[in-house]
């Protein structure tokens, strides 16, 4: 068979609502929302995950949520902001996924809902009611070329929100969330 690439989708942080003058598109996100991503990053970081390469939406809680995970994982690769990742259609966040360069092994992309858990029920057998604000979808595809993500099914490697860190915290993120 071919070579195991891996693609996490990552839902926006939390965003704000606050600033009734704010566009959809230029929403921030919230102090909980800082939190719960600061949070599931240290969860990637505790597990030594790190993209190739990071998709985004231009949208400005896509990309404040981006801002934290490069800051807690200490990322210096690429990062590619796309305004087609803004709701998008499912079927073009796939083109975007199967033309990436075929070097790249892990894909992070940032973006919204319903898209993320579209594609991901797309992609996977099991079945994501929705990926929560600062969840984190983790699959795995046993395939050579990223352009076979549209004709392969992945498997579930993970899928984590910030709810399970509510009650119990490993020590590591623990300490990173308190510095």
């Amino acid at each position: 068979m071919g070579k195991i690439k891996t693609l996490y989708f990552i839902r926006n942080a939390k965003a704000d609502w606050d600033d009734i003058d704010a566009s959809d598109f230029e929403r921030g996100i919230t102090k909980k929302g800082k939190k719960d991503i600061k949070t599931m990053s240290s969860y990637l970081k505790l597990k030594n995950i790190m993209p190739d390469t990071i998709i985004s939406s231009c949208a400005l809680r896509a990309q404040q949520t981006v801002d934290i995970i490069l800051e807690n994982l200490e990322y210096k690769n690429r990062v590619v902001y796309l305004k087609e990742l803004y709701y998008t259609p499912t079927v073009t966040l796939l083109e975007i996924l199967a033309m990436q360069d075929d070097s790249i092994e892990t894909i992070f992309v940032v973006g919204h809902n319903p898209q993320l858990t579209d594609i991901a029920n797309m992609l996977i057998d099991d079945h994501i009611s929705k990926i929560p604000s600062s969840g984190i979808v983790a699959m795995k595809f046993d395939i050579k070329e990223w352009h076979d993500v549209i004709y392969t099914k992945g498997e579930l490697d993970f899928f984590i929100t910030p709810k399970q860190f509510k009650y119990y915290m490993p020590k590591q993120i623990r300490a990173v969330l308190e510095n």
